[in-house]
């Protein structure tokens, strides 16, 4: 196939054209005039299992022929006549394995770090394994570097890398994947220099980034019929900058696209010169390729663009092709690339999205599903996303923490749950129960409380028996699940695939329920069936541990939408990009961090050491990034994109956007800076539309209502505490007793002030009634200790109840001095649940109603009215005006509206107020006598009775900033308080 010669034989493909299109005709051409069957002698290496597919469906869709011998770079064993060597154990199994090993260190010395950061160190630790392993480099090579400069820092890595040590000991045996493959490349270039192969051997699509890949690419370089083919040289750049790429150790230029290629011809001793290209095809844009080129030279040969940037070819050519959308937000930008894919499918052009930015893919793929387009996304779902993986991840969470409403409602309404029985009846006594959380509040439901509270909706269900049989299922399995102390791994894995089944399976299953089934369920098993086999190798650890390694496993998997996605539209990582070509090529999320990504941090070692021990430096990962981003900007017609702004703050462009334009724009006599405003304004269509997409049509806003219902719809009955409410906001009653609307409570019952008030009614009443029984009993240690009964139950928030009891301490004297006057001239006659009164208007056929905290009566048989506040008691002047809760009360009494009182005189009426300024506050009752206070509820009401008096919105409020429940249906915002009501009669 090649003609025999002594240097080694390497060949190239300039960035744009289709590697493997091209590689395939490369191949055809050399075979022509040679037998049918030569090409099945061929054995062709490849870097990903992507590539080996695309390169059978390229065969496949030529003339009826033999195939090479196609085999992937990390899969060496069937290249050469057969290696024996123990398989690779499995992948979890090492993980645990050294979970094990740096969670017994934790343990022992816990100040070297947090415990939080187990997995992430585990994780950490075997990339460096597996780079050690992968380069070469023994861990004595790097336990034994001169640190002398270094801070304590190095001396806590040590320990950590000493596990390293002890595992590769451990693991001689059985090596790991990374150790293996290395070991396999060795023997099969010690068998090949004893008998080298007569059949062509071509490594193809690597860039020789890694240390087995790049020893395996030399000695095939060297093959009588051995050949590379590098994808994406650059056969632009002048032979006097290729030499000093990386030629100084101590200025390495790792994070140019070429630089791999540099290192890779200096171990072969080869010249840029003696690069060959595999085909005479030439890129796209030969133009572009040089201009890209130019803008990509390493920073300390910047100087050159004086000189070069002027002999470049036509500038307006080389990015007539290039557009460059700078969108002011990530939704934005998503839009505009959704537009963009849409016109190519308009078009009939194949169009893909290039973006190592997962949640810019999701936002684009979002933006597309208006116009019915899927696209085909190569990253799949993450498995800890799809239905069986966010059930399984929610399951967990039941052992690791107190279960709450939210919580409880989360898991109750997945998809998954009940699958295996009726799933209809499970959906709607979730409903039920749901209304019934939201009324009565259980901010931690138990199987007790649950069953309480579905009884309950008995009188709403058919079946009450099959009610509490579901009842009982919800108590038995989702409740009172918390686990405490550390559990072999076993058991834990045991616990909760049996618990994931039960909740799974339903009360009444009558089928295999859904969690393990369909593509996502298959994966979802896979995942817990492997942790579950290698779970000896896990040790003991708590409920944390154990739910941060499943969501960790679930993370790593992915599932593919098995739904059709449409043909001409694809989103692609870089990795899948390099191996395939489109019509339209979009470059998303060009911003630095983002493309390239930042390296992460290593907590091990840094550059410096690195280099020493001859392990990769942080920026090859910048490199390999330059080097897609290189062969993709030079695709037939490319779309440049980012954000100016992330979510956060400012954003950054790309260190190779902002090269290209500062190039461009220093080469105005060229035009440069013409084509770069060009490149700008072709972008800018794409955001105007976008802009015009989003935009609304302009909706005038909301009158303040005022309506006027029929006499018959207005409210026939309130309570005394309503009537400050429709005087300061008569549409809330309008709201609430004309159209019967209640707010929904929160599902998650927090303790504020009205629970506190609730609470503290309750403390109050059991106290004073316990007084009544036993006057010795007035004393601050029963106050307390009835605090505290009445808050351990009421009050399931342990901090709140710290506090809670805290401010009643605060008050308890106070409180006493005054009970103990209060209890020498009157004793308690009623409380809030038999204090219950009502008044009737017979000519307007009104009713009012209350309930009063605290009645108690004199010796002469006057009564006194309390009212207990938790915050600030209203003022005088605010009674008077607005909140006439006491005035009212009291004028029920006289009038006999209280049955358990009957007809008295009311000497006093007052708040007592136990906020953190506790005060007595009493009545205006002499301002304001019973018989006025009628009178005027008498007109009030009567003004609402009438057709002519509407309910305004907000009318008196206290304060600007108050938040009544129906602010958001009566539109409030799109008017203020300076708005004139609008009346609307309704019928």
């Amino acid at each position: 196939m090649f003609e025999p010669q002594d240097a080694p034989r390497v060949f190239g493909l300039a960035p744009g054209v289709d590697f493997p299109k091209e590689l395939v005709r490369g191949l055809l051409s050399r075979l022509e005039g040679q037998p049918a069957h030569a090409i099945g002698r061929i054995d062709l290496v490849v870097n990903t299992r992507r590539m080996q597919r695309r390169l059978r469906d390229i065969f496949d869709a030529g003339p009826p022929s033999l195939l090479p011998r196609i085999h992937l770079i990390d899969n060496l064993d069937t290249l050469g006549s057969g290696v024996d060597l123990s398989r690779p154990g499995p992948a979890l199994r090492r993980r645990l394995e050294l979970i094990t090993l740096v969670s017994k260190l934790l343990d022992q010395a816990p100040e070297l770090a947090p415990r939080a950061s187990l997995y992430d160190l585990s994780d950490s630790l075997a990339q460096l394994i597996d780079e050690m392993q992968g380069e070469g480099v023994p861990v004595e090579a790097v336990t034994e570097l001169d640190v002398s400069d270094q801070s304590g820092h190095w001396e806590r890595a040590k320990q950590f890398l000493a596990i390293a040590h002890q595992y590769l000991g451990e693991s001689v045996t059985r090596p790991d994947p990374r150790a293996r493959q290395r070991q396999v490349a060795q023997r099969l270039i010690a068998e090949w220099e004893q008998n080298p192969p007569r059949h062509p051997v071509i490594v193809a699509g690597s860039t020789g980034s890694r240390g087995t890949s790049a020893l395996l690419m030399e000695a095939v370089a060297k093959l009588p019929q051995g050949a590379l083919v590098l994808p994406g040289f650059c056969f632009d750049m002048p032979q006097a900058v290729w030499t000093d790429l990386g030629e100084d150790q101590e200025k390495i230029s790792q994070d140019h696209p070429q630089y791999r290629f540099r290192d890779l011809l200096r171990q072969l001793e080869m010249s840029r010169s003696k690069i060959e290209a595999w085909t005479d095809t030439p890129p796209p844009s030969a133009a572009r390729n040089a201009l890209v080129s130019l803008s990509l030279r390493p920073a300390p040969v910047t100087h050159v663009w004086l000189t070069e940037g002027p002999k470049l070819p036509d500038l307006h050519q080389a990015t007539e092709g290039l557009t460059l959308i700078q969108a002011p937000t990530p939704r934005a930008e998503a839009l505009a690339i959704a537009l963009r894919l849409r016109q190519a499918v308009e078009d009939g052009k194949t169009a893909a999205l290039i973006t190592p930015d997962r949640m810019l893919s999701r936002q684009v793929t979002s933006a597309l599903d208006r116009w019915n387009i899927l696209p085909d996304d190569s990253a799949g779902l993450p498995l800890h996303l799809s239905p069986p993986g966010r059930f399984l991840r929610h399951v967990g969470d039941l052992f690791l923490r107190k279960l709450d409403s939210e919580a409880l409602l989360t898991l109750l309404k997945h998809p998954l749950t009940h699958s295996g029985g009726d799933r209809n009846f499970h959906q709607l006594n979730t409903q039920r129960l749901e209304l019934q959380l939201r009324r009565d509040g259980l901010p931690y439901p138990d199987a007790e409380g649950v069953l309480k509270l579905a009884r309950k909706t008995v009188s709403r269900s058919k079946d009450p028996a099959q009610m509490d049989v579901w009842a009982d299922w919800v108590g038995t399995h989702l409740t009172d699940c918390e686990l405490t102390g550390d559990r072999p791994l076993e058991d834990w894995v045991a616990l909760h695939m049996a618990l994931a089944d039960a909740i799974a399976d339903g009360a009444t299953p009558s089928q295999p329920n859904g969690l393990w089934q369909h593509h996502a369920g298959e994966e979802a098993a896979k995942v817990m069936n492997d942790l579950a086999e290698n779970a000896p190798y896990g040790g003991e650890m708590s409920a944390a541990d154990y739910t941060d390694l499943v969501g960790a496993l679930l993370q790593q998997g992915e599932i593919r939408d098995r739904d059709a996605p449409h043909p001409n539209v694809m989103i692609w990582g870089t990795l899948e990009a390099r191996v395939q070509g489109a019509d339209l090529v979009i470059l998303g999320g060009l911003n630095d961090s983002t493309w390239p990504e930042a390296p992460p941090p290593d907590p091990w070692l840094n550059r410096q050491m690195r280099l020493k021990a001859g392990l990769l430096l942080p920026e090859r990962r910048i490199g390999l990034s330059a080097h897609d981003y290189q062969q993709s900007i030079a695709a037939p017609e490319v779309c440049l994109t980012r954000a100016i702004r992330s979510d956060e703050a400012e954003t950054v462009p790309s260190r190779w956007l902002n090269r290209l334009g500062n190039l461009l724009n220093g080469l105005p006599a060229q035009g440069g800076d013409a084509a770069w405003k060009a490149m700008i304004k072709r972008g800018d269509h794409w955001l105007d539309q976008a802009r015009a997409l989003e935009t609304v049509t302009r909706v005038p806003p909301a009158p303040r209502p005022s309506p006027r219902p029929p006499r018959a719809a207005r409210p026939h009955a309130l309570s005394v505490t309503e009537i400050k409410r429709l005087i300061r906001d008569p549409y809330a009653i309008y709201a609430k007793h004309s159209l019967k609307l209640r707010a929904l409570n929160p599902l998650v019952q927090s303790p504020d002030a009205p629970v506190r008030g609730i609470i503290v009614h309750e403390i109050m009443e059991r106290f004073i009634k316990s007084v009544t029984a036993e006057p010795a009993l007035l004393t601050k240690s029963h106050l307390l200790e009835t605090a505290c009964t009445v808050l351990e139950a009421e009050a399931p928030w342990p901090a709140a109840r710290v506090m809670w009891l805290t401010k009643i301490e605060r008050i308890a004297d106070w409180f006493i001095e005054n009970e103990l006057q209060r209890q020498s001239y009157s004793t308690p006659a009623a409380f809030e649940k038999a204090a219950k009164g009502s008044h009737e208007f017979p000519d307007l056929g009104f009713t009012l109603m209350g309930f009063a905290d605290r009645i108690d009566r004199t010796e002469d048989g006057d009564i006194l009215i309390y009212d207990y506040k938790t915050g600030t008691p209203p003022s005088v002047a605010e009674q008077k005006a607005f909140d006439k809760q006491l005035l009212l009360e009291a004028a029920m009494v006289e009038e006999g509206g209280f049955k358990e009182i009957g007809p008295a005189p009311v000497a006093q009426a007052a708040y007592i107020g136990l906020g953190s300024k506790p005060v007595e506050r009493p009545a205006p009752l002499e301002d304001e006598p019973p018989h006025e206070v009628l009178a005027k509820l008498h007109a009030l009401i009567t003004s609402y009775l009438s057709d002519e008096q509407g309910f305004t919105a907000r009318r008196m409020v206290k304060t600007t900033d108050f938040a009544g429940d129906y602010d958001q249906l009566a539109r409030f915002g799109e008017w203020d308080a300076t708005t004139e009501p609008t009346p609307e009669d309704l019928t």
